[in-house]
């Protein structure tokens, strides 16, 4: 990952630019991985489809996923709520509110707008597999999930803002303190 930059007295958020392989299931969970270039470093991806608590006015294609990125290497993880658009070919990027959802998802998100370790998730599809293009991919990346009538998205994903070392060293501070 790439380190922090002071500039011009704002510290630079960590940015991790990338592929994203994304198995988008129907029942609007998704589950991939992201490698990060030229590092080559993979994360896990898993999304839940967040239900909205009264009818969206955002259009029937957008939905709010609860995204987790998982670090295999250190087997931490972080939660980060993302707008999803588009049906098979999904556009994911941050929200900055969350009204009509339940409380809960809307504290998640008013929480994560103001605090300094806020992480930013962008990906856009550029190549769209399904049927058998689809299970093919997924029997060679994600087996366990050949079968499931998955539709597979790969495109460039950006991360900025996730740093799972900082993240060890404040909880080992908060436990010495």
């Amino acid at each position: 990952m790439d380190d922090e930059v002071e500039r011009e007295g704002k510290m630079k958020k960590a940015t991790m630019e990338g592929v994203a392989s994304l198995a988008l299931l129907p029942n609007g969970s998704i589950s991939g991985h992201f490698i990060h270039l030229p590092h080559s470093i993979c994360y896990g991806l898993h999304g839940t489809e967040l239900e909205c608590e009264r009818e969206c006015s955002h259009g029937e294609d957008y939905r709010l996923i609860k995204l987790s990125i998982t670090d295999y290497n250190s087997k931490k993880e972080r939660n980060v709520v993302v707008e999803c658009r588009g049906h098979d070919a999904a556009k994911i990027c941050n929200t900055d509110h969350a009204h009509g959802w339940q409380k809960d998802v809307v504290g998640m998100v008013e929480e994560k707008k103001h605090e300094k370790g806020k992480v930013s998730v962008t990906f856009e599809c550029e190549t769209l597999k399904s049927d058998k293009a689809a299970e093919d991919h997924l029997s060679k990346f994600m087996p366990k999930l050949v079968g499931m009538d998955a539709v597979v998205n790969i495109g460039p994903m950006t991360i900025t803002g996730l740093d799972f070392d900082a993240e060890t060293e404040h909880e080992a501070t908060e436990r010495n303190d």
